[in-house]
Formats: structure tokens, sequence, C-alpha cells
């Protein structure tokens, strides 16, 4: 079940926007029976970073980098694409696993409307959550994708549930929600470009389970990292289940900002400065002055990061194999400071952390691209997720 249902259509141009808290990015592609997506066109648009972050005006600035993107589409002279998906990162987007348990004393049948019925009542629970969780946020709540991730009846796991007799059932369901205002926004902007019925959302953390857990097929335990502008999402994955997701309001703008304020230099002096210093190729009195600036927010980071793995693990081991996505020139950064996590690591995992960055070459067999294209593993993943669920519905999440 899910946004893709009930659409077989093949070799369809196909519009996906990706939206996330550093950059609007938009990708075109032909679908194709083989699962691999052809991708003829793709761009993308960093979000403006400002000194501090006011919410009204990060979606301003994010709608107008959507803007760009879908008019660099439009005059890109393709085509007129049969259908548009946007992906959603943090914070557009609130996405939870939740399980649905019901037990009755005298066998029942599962049908797709029992099953309908208790999904559409979890749904309506987490968004009566969300709204007492923010009861500042007057905008009204959208489901924007639901998927059924595991189905267990009398204890037993089963992939063929449909009218099966059980007194115990036990569904994990993946429920991503956004507030009405930031879709209609979304969903004004392109239109003012593009026409269709329907624009269809989904969340990256789904996109991105999907594909990974389908990549890399032995590895049915692992932690997913969204390294974003403004957020880092975690989620956690066992035995091929997406179990949790947990977010922290840190990024990549969290360093940028905190270079620039400590060294009284602007936010493009600061990236700068960030630059230079990974790379090794700063001078000594820069390395001496920023040093110790960057070596804080590194540890900052990391204990935010921390705390979110003791949450996220409850009374449950972590994996140790992470998959990172991240902006290319930070991932070497990233992925020695998970490393040196200490705590975590030899505490409730097995071995050390494992981290593989997830560039657009891990990918390079999973998509053809016309010439001339950039290679941007994200919308990548967005393109192969979904290709291959317009393709086959019935393997979505």
């Amino acid at each position: 079940m899910g946004i893709f249902s009930g659409n077989k259509k093949k070799d369809k141009l196909v519009l996906v926007f990706d939206i996330g808290s550093s950059s609007v990015g938009g990708v075109l592609f032909f679908t194709q029976n083989s699962g691999i997506p052809k991708i003829v066109f793709s761009v993308r648009e960093p979000i403006a970073i400002e000194g501090n972050i006011e919410a009204d005006r990060f979606l301003y600035l994010t709608i107008k980098s959507l803007e760009t993107v879908a008019s660099q589409i439009h005059k890109s002279g393709i085509g007129v694409p049969e259908e548009i998906f946007c992906v959603l990162s943090s914070p557009w987007h609130i996405s939870q696993t939740r399980v649905i348990r019901l037990e009755k004393n005298t066998p029942f049948i599962f049908t797709p409307k029992l099953a309908l019925d208790l999904i559409k009542k979890e749904i309506v629970l987490f968004e009566e959550e969300y709204s007492e969780k923010y009861p500042d946020i007057k905008s009204p709540i959208r489901s924007i994708e639901f998927k059924n991730t595991k189905i267990m009846l009398n204890g037993y796991e089963t992939s063929k549930p449909l009218d099966q007799k059980t007194k115990e059932l036990e569904m994990t369901l993946f429920v991503s929600i956004s507030p009405e205002q930031i879709l209609k926004n979304i969903e004004k902007t392109i239109n003012r470009h593009f026409h269709v019925k329907e624009i269809k959302f989904s969340s990256f953390t789904m996109a991105s389970f999907a594909i990974v857990r389908d990549t890399f097929a032995n590895q049915d335990s692992f932690l997913l990292i969204d390294i974003g502008g403004e957020v880092t999402d975690i989620s956690m994955v066992k035995g091929n289940v997406l179990c949790e997701s947990i977010s922290f309001p840190l990024g990549i703008n969290f360093m940028i900002r905190g270079v620039a304020f400590s060294s009284l230099a602007s936010l493009n002096e600061a990236r700068s400065l960030i630059s230079l210093f990974k790379d090794n190729h700063a001078v000594e009195s820069t390395i001496k002055k920023i040093g110790p600036i960057i070596e804080k927010l590194r540890m900052d980071w990391l204990s935010n990061f921390q705390e979110s793995l003791s949450r996220l693990s409850k009374d449950i081991s972590v994996p140790a194999t992470i998959y990172l996505v991240v902006d290319k020139e930070l991932a070497n950064f990233f992925s020695e400071t998970i490393k040196t996590e200490q705590f975590n690591q030899y505490t409730l995992t097995e071995s050390k952390f494992k981290v593989v960055f997830l560039d657009a070459e891990v990918f390079h067999t999973m998509a053809t691209f016309k010439e001339s294209i950039k290679r941007d593993s994200v919308l990548i993943i967005d393109s192969i997720y979904i290709n291959r669920f317009l393709i086959n519905p019935s393997t979505s999440g």
C-alpha cells in the first residue's frame, strides 16, 4: 500500500523534486521495465543560508530555490512529465514507525478493508499526537505516505497475509505527515510551471531505506544517517525493517554559523575556512584560529549524535554498519567524526562503526544517464526508488 499503488504504465517521463534543508534538486527520467531509470536532466539549487533560522523565512527561501529549479527544468525543453513527485527531507516532514496490534479470542480473517481501517485509525492517532506536541503550529496536517513494512499473524511474519485466519495480528507501519501549509506552497510553485492532476509526496527516509536495503542485501541491520543543512536524521534498520527514526537540529549549516560567529567572519568566508581546514590547505595562523572552533562544533554535533543513539537503541544493540548521506565535500569529516564516537560503538555494538558514504558511484549500475548529466547521489536514489515502484508497486517499502 502507498502513494505508488495502481500505476503500472511504462516508459513515461517522470519529474522528481528533492526538497531538503540545504538545497532543492530536480531530476527528469524515463521509467524502464528493468527498474533502471534513464536520467536525462538534473539540477540542484542551494537554499540561501542566513545567520538565524526563522521558520517562515526558511520556508520562503526554500520555495525560492524550488522556483529556480522548476523554471530550469521547464526551460530544458525535454518534454512534459506525465507524473510529478516530491521527495521531502527533514524538516519538511515527520515520519514514524508505528506498530498496530489486534488480538481476539476467536479467529478473524485479515482482509484489505480491515488493514485499511486499522491504518486510517493509526494515522489519525499520529496526527493527533503531532498536534498535541506542536500546539503552536496552526496548519492542518496531511498524511503523505504509509507503508506496511512487516505483517505478523499469530506471531509469525508472513508475506501473504490476505484472507488468512488469525487470532493475533501485528502490522509495522511507516507513516509520514507534513503541514498542509508547506505542501500547498510546494504545489503552487510547481503548478506555475507544470500542470498535472496530482503531485505525489514521499519521504527521503523511506526512499533511501528501500534502496540501501536492496543495494546491500547481505546487510539486514544498519544505521542510515542523512546530514542535511539544518537537520541530521538517523534511522535504525533491524532485520530489514525500518524500526525507528530520530532527528536532531544540527547539520552542515550549524558548522558554518558556528565558525562565522566565533571568528567574526561572514557565512561565505566561514564556508571557505571550513573547506580549507578540512583539506589541510589552511595556513598555520588560520589553523590556530579556527581549529579549536571546528573541534568544539564537531564535539557538539557528536554529543547530539551520541544522545540520539542512546534514545534510539533503548534496550537493543545499535548496528555497527552506517550508510551516510551528506555533501561529498564533508563526507570524510563526518565519517571520521562518527568513527571517533567512543561510548555507543563500544557498549551498544559488537564492533567499531563502519561508515559507508553513499556517493553516486555506489549506484552506478542502477541508473543510466544522458551524456553530461551530473551524478547527484540523492537524485539517483529518488529516481531508482520511484521508477522501481511505478513499474512494480507491490514491492513498495
